[in-house]
């Protein structure tokens, strides 16, 4: 039997299959989109002793309140269908008219794919974990459907967005706030460390936010204290969420604050490397979540991105980046180290052959940090030397070139650094320095994972190839 159903904004071809049990059912979507989804029951999660942890068992709570947020539309079993895209704007989302506005203000003007895909669903309340490649809009996922749902309580907590780093905590709030410029009501403000607690607290309690954006141990420690009072919160979010939950520390800090929100709420996570051993830790956070995955790791590249290596002794290294730096057209360009030591010597190197570089790493204060990073993203520097910090997540616009000057110690780590540059199918160039034998490891690791082949940096490079004409 062939049901055709049709949703506001997607066509879906369901094939219905019979003497499926209940608790067995696995529905899984096809998109031709270059991503999968895949919906499958808490029932089937709970196969996997490994990742039961501390993590209360929701499943086997009453699912079915009648004024559940997550609540999932019942249907019938799917097999396989294929969706078609009838929306050609924002517009077509019907969204908020003030939403609608701010994103107009913003200069957008069609959503990409993973946001054609989730942001239908996303304002719906479904729980969402959603891989896609760096660069293609995750963030405004989350916002926009956070803020299309939220009607403001004033000394309520609403939503809570947690991410790795200050400078992305910092980022993210700054697109709530962007998007929220005619939700005048709407009040949003970010925690973390290197900030005094004191002055966190005493915002919380004369101007307590609807929407707050933090890192783990800030978020907790407020939590702990009774200062933010996370009871009434409806949407939880996760920003590189891999990152977060691959490591135990984090992670346990993740799940106390999961455990002192509301059963009833929505689950978001976003990243565009989910392994397939993180995948189920993150479905234990949510009930019946819609999965968009990108169904080939080789589609994880940006399509505008021109990528080359330079073989090399480490000595040499820092001649050739001064000659790069010298014969490359960019806009503005991140060089990435392996140690807060290396950049900041390595800064130090560029200012004294007059490359006006900043740095930013974790050993400086987080004052100096921020007021760096707003720098860059301004435009008021040109070259940033980093380390790993900056290698997730961060969006500036005008980076059109990234150059390893280490290489980072993983084929993810390689992705999320490149994906600095090339976003949202603008042209880009990455250039990686190998200079020893594991750096040519992790090099082969890249190309055999992500299928790209990344040749020797030629003599001459077209300008044209990474820059926009």
């Amino acid at each position: 039997m062939i049901l055709s159903l049709k949703y506001p904004f997607l066509a879906v071809t369901i094939t219905s299959l019979k003497n499926i049990s209940k608790f067995a059912t696995r529905r899984i979507i096809t998109l031709n989109l270059s991503c999968s989804v895949e919906a499958q029951s808490m029932g089937e999660i709970r196969d996997n002793d490994g990742y039961e942890e501390e993590l209360v068992d929701y499943e086997e709570e009453d699912q079915n309140a009648p004024n559940s947020v997550s609540a999932k539309p019942s249907g019938d079993t799917v097999k396989k269908g294929y969706v078609g895209i009838h929306s050609s704007g924002f517009r077509d989302f019907l969204l908020k008219p003030e939403l609608l506005r701010a994103i107009v203000d913003s200069g957008f003007e069609h959503p990409s794919e993973v946001q054609h895909e989730c942001i239908p669903q996303a304002i719906l309340g479904m729980d969402v974990i959603c891989q896609a490649k760096s660069g293609m809009g995750k963030t405004a996922v989350f916002v926009l459907s956070t803020l299309q749902q939220i009607d403001p309580v004033a000394g309520q907590v609403a939503a809570l967005i947690l991410c790795h780093t200050r400078e992305l905590a910092y980022q993210i709030c700054h697109e709530f706030e962007r998007f929220s410029t005619y939700l005048p009501d709407l009040k949003v403000a970010v925690f973390y460390g290197g900030v005094s607690i004191k002055v966190h607290k005493d915002l919380l309690k004369n101007e307590c936010p609807h929407i707050v954006v933090g890192t783990p141990g800030r978020i907790l420690a407020l939590a702990r204290d009774k200062e933010l009072g996370l009871k009434n919160v409806r949407h939880f979010i996760l920003d590189e969420c891999d990152k977060m939950l691959e490591s135990l520390d984090m992670r346990r800090d993740v799940q106390e604050i999961f455990k002192l929100t509301p059963h009833d709420k929505q689950v978001m996570m976003f990243s565009a490397t989910l392994s397939k051993e993180i995948r189920p830790v993150c479905k234990k956070f949510m009930q019946d979540p819609m999965e968009i995955y990108v169904d080939d790791e080789a589609k994880l590249t940006l399509h505008g991105l021109v990528q080359h290596y330079i073989k090399l002794s480490e000595p040499e290294k820092n001649r050739k980046l001064t000659d790069l730096l010298d014969a490359l057209d960019f806009n503005q360009v991140v060089i990435f180290v392996k140690s807060v030591s290396r950049a900041a010597e390595l800064n130090k190197l560029l200012a004294d052959c007059n490359f006006p570089s900043i740095c930013i790493h974790s050993g400086m204060p987080q004052e100096e940090r921020l007021k760096r990073y707003k720098n860059f993203k301004e435009g008021l520097s040109r070259i940033l030397v980093a380390t790993d910090l900056v290698g997730r997540g961060i969006d500036i616009e005008r980076v059109n070139i990234v150059i390893n000057y280490d290489m980072p110690d993983s084929a993810d780590t390689y992705l999320h650094r490149v994906g600095r540059a090339g976003r949202f199918g603008t042209k880009g160039l990455a250039i990686t320095f190998v200079s020893s034998a594991s750096d040519s490891d992790v090099l082969n690791q890249v190309q055999s994972r992500f299928e790209v082949d990344i040749k020797e940096l030629p003599e001459q490079i077209d300008t044209s190839t990474y820059m926009q004409v």
